[in-house]
């Protein structure tokens, strides 16, 4: 029954708004905590690999944080502001299924600090729903996987009734607190003017670095790895300063 109800309960604004405040608080009351945590860490992790918005995956050897922690290895961190860390401190930066939850000007001030934290030759990773994938849905003849994922989202995250790719696409932008979807050629541009270089599209899951292999969880979050593999982008950009 209560997996029946979260799509409805998800789409309350009274529910989301007081949910958000409780994490809020709950967040907040971990800040005084904070730079023992952080010392902790850098003094413990010669290679330092930063993730950002968490969500429910700890990623072992990297400082995970995110704006509402739900795990004690969780620091509580706002990525739209200036990130709680000196210039050139991580040699990895991480982060999936977040920048879109921010505004357009906010993911570019955060991609700014990342290339700030990151040493010289550290490497960014993102992972964020793809725009063009989105909208590629309104075709007149979808494919397999055009229409498994329509009708997947249609039926976890939709009103009874309610299907189709417009009704998806909609959702898409208006839902789970997104703010700006990117395009594979904005992202890149954008991770470009924060200062990175050799910007590449990467596979899901894959990458040159054995470090940056194997970390996208969201598919298991969200209860179905084909369907995130379907709507994800991945990037890389090397930092350079």
């Amino acid at each position: 029954m209560l997996t029946r109800l979260k799509p409805y309960l998800r789409r309350s604004k009274t529910l989301v708004g007081l949910v958000t405040r409780v994490r809020r608080l709950r967040s907040l009351s971990r800040v005084p905590l904070r730079p023992w945590a952080i010392r902790s860490y850098l003094a413990s992790h010669p290679m330092r690999k930063l993730q950002i918005g968490s969500g429910v995956t700890i990623l072992d050897g990297w400082l995970c944080t995110d704006f509402e922690p739900v795990h004690g290895r969780m620091v509580y961190m706002d990525a739209t502001r200036r990130f709680p860390f000196a210039a050139d401190t991580f040699d990895y930066v991480f982060s999936e299924h977040m920048i879109e939850h921010v505004a357009y000007r906010s993911g570019l001030a955060m991609l700014h600090e990342c290339h700030r934290v990151l040493k010289p030759g550290g490497v960014i990773r993102i992972a964020t729903p793809d725009l063009a994938v989105l909208l590629g849905l309104y075709i007149r003849e979808p494919d397999v996987r055009q229409r498994l994922y329509v009708a997947w989202i249609s039926e976890r995250y939709l009103e009874n009734g309610v299907r189709g790719p417009v009704h998806v696409i909609n959702n898409a932008f208006r839902s789970w607190g997104h703010q700006f979807l990117y395009d594979g050629d904005i992202l890149q541009s954008a991770m470009r003017e924060a200062g990175f270089q050799n910007v590449r599209r990467y596979d899901h899951s894959q990458s040159d670095d054995p470090n940056l292999r194997g970390l996208e969880s969201h598919g298991r979050s969200v209860g179905n790895e084909e369907i995130n593999v379907f709507e994800t982008m991945v990037f890389e950009g090397v930092c350079a300063k």
